[in-house]
């Protein structure tokens, strides 16, 4: 039941721990509906000392909270549903939305430590919801009539392939397999909360009719606001940790302080929606198809509770 479950906030704006509970796919209704309602309130939650769990056991949460994707629309060779995060091959050292360069953009993901440094290897989580309700009117109306170009495309490692590990430049290659361009709406409606959240990330290219220099210009602009400190959560790992976010409205940093120690975690995807902006556009695709990837997952929505959007 839902009587011993503790939720502890971590900032005004973003994060919460979660005490009381052993997560598996066996929770009472009443106990998932509590953690559902917290994850919409605080965009990222955190359990302890999860030290059962296994990938099966991770699953079957994940399965009480929606529908799991394939473990990536690209990378396919470590995993069918659960993503290895593993540092030999990958730092995710920038501000991003999980897969934000398909149509069908996450719900959520879950993040399981197994492997961790003796030092560093934080992730650091933005509300993209505060951040938009934190605009002055005049950029809210610019943001509110812009879409973005995503893709799976961009520049990891800031020029310096040369230095790149041959892992790395392997990964890279099969994340980069199959060409994905999708437009989204820089301000989107969150299909459950009926609040507005900013799509920004490392995965935009540029923005829908503007160059790439006022593109740049603007999107440093719109990210900036989306990263200020009060609006983000640093969460250190320990040994048992699982993190559970709403991809619909966070970015996250895995930051890269911890040398060649090894880390290695592991991520359950949950499939979403196509999102739709202030007038009802929807997300559109331009190159790649995702539907092996997941299917598009709406969730059911309490009329009452939506905030108008015209």
């Amino acid at each position: 039941m839902t009587n011993s479950l503790d939720v502890s906030k971590l900032g005004a704006n973003i994060g919460a721990v979660i005490s009381g509970v052993r997560l598996g796919g066996d929770l009472h209704p009443a106990t998932v509906d509590a953690i559902r309602a917290a994850l919409l309130e605080h965009k990222v939650i955190f359990f302890r000392d999860q030290h059962h769990l296994d990938d099966d056991g991770q699953v079957a949460f994940a399965g009480l909270l929606g529908v799991p994707t394939i473990a990536h629309p690209t990378v396919t060779s470590r995993g069918d549903t659960v993503l290895p995060i593993d540092s030999r091959y990958d730092k995710a050292n920038s501000w991003h939305s999980d897969v934000t360069f398909v149509d069908r953009v996450p719900k959520a993901s879950l993040l399981r430590a197994v492997t961790l440094p003796t030092y560093g290897g934080s992730t650091v989580w933005a509300n993209t919801e505060a951040a938009y309700d934190q605009l002055p009117p005049p950029l809210r109306a610019l943001a509110e009539n812009l879409w973005a170009t995503h893709t799976n495309l961009y520049d990891y490692v800031d020029g310096h392939r040369d230095a790149i590990s041959d892992e790395t430049r392997q990964y890279r290659a099969e994340f980069e397999s199959t060409y994905y361009e999708t437009e989204h709406p820089v301000v989107r409606v969150h299909p459950e909360t009926g609040r507005r959240v900013l799509v920004l990330g490392h995965f935009v290219k540029r923005f829908v009719g503007l160059s790439n220099s006022e593109s740049a210009s603007l999107f440093a602009l719109l990210q900036n606001r989306i990263t200020r400190l009060e609006n983000t959560v640093r969460w250190t790992w320990q040994a048992g940790d699982l993190a559970v976010w709403d991809n619909r409205a966070t970015q996250h940093y895995g930051v890269a302080d911890y040398d060649d120690q090894p880390r290695f975690l592991r991520r359950v995807t949950l499939a979403g929606d196509l999102p739709v902006d202030i007038h009802g556009g929807r997300s559109r695709v331009v190159a790649g198809d995702a539907s092996r990837y997941s299917d598009v997952v709406t969730p059911d929505v309490v009329a009452a509770q939506r905030v108008p959007v015209g």
